[in-house]
């Protein structure tokens, strides 16, 4: 019996072990930028969605108290970042290739996730 359990927690799949979660960033009325702040804990995600439109600029700067906390960008549809923070550093400005909801995903590196650290952060978004 023990094994058991032991084998089908081994073979849990990734998001029952790797939790992610997301949250909609919106613009008070009249103003094309904000400041989120969160934390992430371990294996935790943490997917910051902005509605944007073809031609617009996005644009993000993060800070964080911990080294291994990192952001990608990810346009709409595509799984590959169009931004990786651990080898772009902690800003980004582009022009959005097409229409619709990208993804500001911030997360640890592993070996720090296996620690079970902790990275507290702000980004700085705006969208012109």
């Amino acid at each position: 019996m023990a094994f058991t359990v032991a084998a089908s927690l081994a073979i849990a799949p990734a998001s029952a072990r790797d939790p992610v979660h997301t949250e909609r960033v919106e613009f008070a009325r009249g103003t094309s930028s904000r400041i989120v702040r969160g934390a992430v804990r371990g294996l935790a995600t943490k997917v910051h969605v902005i509605g944007a439109k073809a031609g617009q600029t996005l644009a993000v700067a993060f800070r964080s108290s911990n080294s291994a906390n990192h952001f990608n960008v990810t346009a709409p549809g595509v799984d590959e970042a169009m931004f990786d923070g651990t080898t772009g550093g902690n800003s980004f400005s582009g022009e959005m290739p097409t229409s619709g909801d990208y993804k500001i995903s911030v997360f640890l590196l592993p070996s720090a996730a296996r620690r079970n650290e902790t990275g507290n952060y702000t980004i700085s978004v705006g969208l012109r």
